[in-house]
């Protein structure tokens, strides 16, 4: 009858925990079919599954990726993570099983006079165990919890991944850039110091004045001056890259921005691969499940704890006996712990843990909405610059013109002067580097785009 009672004793305590587990949900997330802004598609093709070999095709940035790969810091403090979120999940496995140590003891003890006044040896060898059976399941909680936390450390590897594959690809092309404009700029400079001697010739067939003459010299060091500036972005630019690199600052073989290629079309795919495509949105989602499993280990703490503990061994005043049968010595103990007044420390780890999901669960969400912002500003930001490179084209094509026409002009006619030629020609300057300008934005937008997907790595 008494264990009939103590049955139903905990079955009632067992039946609220229980509910406790089954009544809870994990938090669900939705993508919106309108997180890219103006994109409506049902195209799953994206960019992100597209290999960086594939998009990447310049031979030199190949070799700055590989090598990116293997010696970025930030990749090798994300590895770190990652062994040390491992050896969580292992022990967090292994406290489902019972514990066990062995003691070996030895103990002289020297009695008083009124207890006898001789001499005693006390010699042990022992094996206990402890187990604290699961069940509430707290401890497989825990092991989920550090497992998602696991997947999490991985997801924030393929996010520094992207991170590294995308700068070291603009890092790359910004480079190029600065070598076109410093190519055009001292193109310029050639031209201008043939437009010098061409203004003094002139000045002595009484055509222009000796002010057109001076404008030619200024209007030439105008554009050397910048030299110097271009050339310490260069510099710059190739020391960011070798710090993306993992290496000292030095020199970056490269190629050239005209050798460049970019897809043929940019494909998104629709919002929801975002969830398998995009490492820190998946980063944000392990977050948030493993605290959800701490919120029901949390709740475990309010239910009894039951544990059995056992030892053994053997125990006598002589060595030479230790180990006979009489020396075994051995018990078992099984123990049901209810807490009933912890300071109120389970009432605030279930509480924490409840804001931490609602935390982590804003913060996905959050996450989910910085990537559609992301892929829309890159689209965009592509679309802007090709439509820029195509206007530009047409702009230096006739700045060309008018620097020509204006040239010929000086030559033959008395209405005009070296003003015209001076502004057609910083026109062209301007319109040349802004050129160089607009191409970068195509490439670094392309570049936006893989990475805002997901892409870099495969």
């Amino acid at each position: 009858m008494r264990g009939a009672w103590l049955l139903l004793a905990v079955g009632a305590l067992l039946l609220p925990a229980c509910r406790a587990r089954r009544d809870a949900r994990p938090p669900m997330a939705e993508v919106r079919p309108d997180l890219y802004r103006d994109v409506s598609t049902t195209d799953t093709a994206t960019l992100a599954h597209l290999g960086w070999r594939q998009l990447f095709t310049d031979p030199r940035l190949q070799a700055l990726i590989d090598s990116g790969i293997a010696n970025n810091l930030d990749l090798k403090v994300a590895q770190a993570r990652i062994e040390q979120a491992r050896a969580n999940v292992r022990q967090s496995t292994l406290g489902l099983f019972p514990s066990l140590s062995a003691t070996g003891q030895a103990t002289t003890q020297k009695l008083a006079d009124y207890q006898g006044g001789t001499n005693e040896q006390v010699y042990q060898l022992s094996a206990a165990s402890s187990w604290e059976v699961d069940l509430w399941g707290k401890l497989r909680g825990m092991r989920r919890a550090q497992l998602a936390t696991l997947m999490q450390s991985e997801a924030y590897r393929r996010a520094v991944l992207t991170q590294v594959v995308a700068g070291i690809a603009g890092s790359y092309y910004t480079l190029l850039a600065y070598d076109q404009q410093l190519a055009i700029t001292e193109r310029t400079v050639t031209n201008r110091t043939q437009d010098v001697e061409t203004m003094k010739v002139l000045k002595e067939s009484d055509v222009v004045t000796g002010a057109a003459v001076v404008q030619s010299e200024a209007n030439r060091y105008s554009a050397e001056v910048t030299i110097p500036d271009i050339k310490r972005s260069i510099r710059e630019a190739e020391n960011a890259l070798c710090v993306l690199l993992g290496r000292p600052p030095g020199p970056i073989d490269r190629g050239t921005l005209d050798a460049q290629v970019l897809p043929d079309t940019l494909r998104t795919g629709i919002p929801a691969q975002l969830l398998a495509d995009r490492p820190d949105v998946q980063e944000a989602e392990h977050q948030l499940r493993a605290a959800y499993e701490l919120v029901g280990v949390a709740r475990a703490y309010f239910y009894p704890t039951l544990s059995i503990t056992a030892a053994g061994g053997f125990a006598g005043t002589d060595l030479g006996t230790l180990f006979d049968p009489g020396s075994v010595f051995a018990n078992l103990v099984g123990g049901l712990t209810q807490p009933l007044f912890n300071q109120g420390r389970n009432r605030q780890r279930l509480r924490v843990a409840q804001a931490q999901q609602a935390e982590y669960l804003a913060d996905f969400q959050a996450t989910l909405l910085d990537a559609g912002e992301e892929v829309s500003n890159a689209l965009y930001a592509y679309e802007a610059a090709a439509r820029k490179v195509q206007l530009r084209g047409r702009q230096v094509e006739f700045l060309q013109r008018s620097v020509e026409y204006t040239r010929e002009l000086l030559k033959y006619t008395s209405t005009t002067n070296y003003t015209d030629v001076l502004t057609s020609e910083q026109n062209l300057l301007a319109a040349e580097l802004n050129g160089v300008g607009d191409r970068l934005q195509r490439l670094q937008a392309v570049v936006d785009l893989y990475r805002s997907l997901g892409g870099g790595t495969r």
